[in-house]
């Protein structure tokens, strides 16, 4: 099978766990914990290692924003980070696998890690029409594992039983 269909699949597999895992993280805590393995495996193997391997095997970037539709994304592009790819590429891999590992190491940590997240695919749609059958589902997958994180961390700091505030006593009279 060649190397690409490979990657394709490998992104669609790790895409797909995340979103199907997002609806169910917060009725069934195996989905969260799924979800989170699957979207920092995604964000460090099919991000940052992938874009890794490109960069030094010398694919060129030039006309990544080519599609965009908005020309300010263009030109950019093409005036800023064409002419220094291994900086700008670099960043995008350290950012990639910052987020991932955030998201991977859980509780806070990978609330913050998801918002990165939603944040680069809300970012990628605007490089072309293309980005958006991938970006639209990711950002409501990661959305709905955000949540679960959310609920998960607060269940941790309140759980059942546990009085959260004091107690009220009525003043009775004898």
């Amino acid at each position: 099978m060649e190397p690409v269909l490979w990657l394709v699949l490998t992104w669609l597999a790790l895409g797909i766990t995340t979103l199907v895992c997002g609806v169910l993280a917060t009725s069934r805590p195996t989905a969260l914990t799924v979800g989170r393995l699957s979207l920092g495996a995604l964000m460090i193997g099919g991000g940052a290692l992938v874009n890794g391997y490109f960069l030094a095997t010398g694919v060129n970037y030039d006309d990544f924003a080519d599609e965009s539709m908005f020309g300010f994304v263009t030109d950019t592009w093409q005036s800023v980070v064409a002419p220094r790819q291994v900086f700008w590429i670099g960043l995008l891999i350290t950012f990639e696998a910052i987020v991932g590992l955030l998201v991977l190491l859980g509780h806070r940590l990978a609330v913050a890690g998801m918002v990165g997240v939603i944040g680069f695919h809300i970012g990628l749609m605007f490089f072309g029409w293309a980005f958006w059958p991938w970006a639209v589902p990711m950002i409501v997958g990661v959305s709905l594992l955000l949540r679960g994180q959310l609920k998960a961390l607060h269940r941790l700091a309140h759980p059942p039983g546990r009085q959260t505030r004091a107690p009220h006593y009525e003043h009775v009279s004898t």
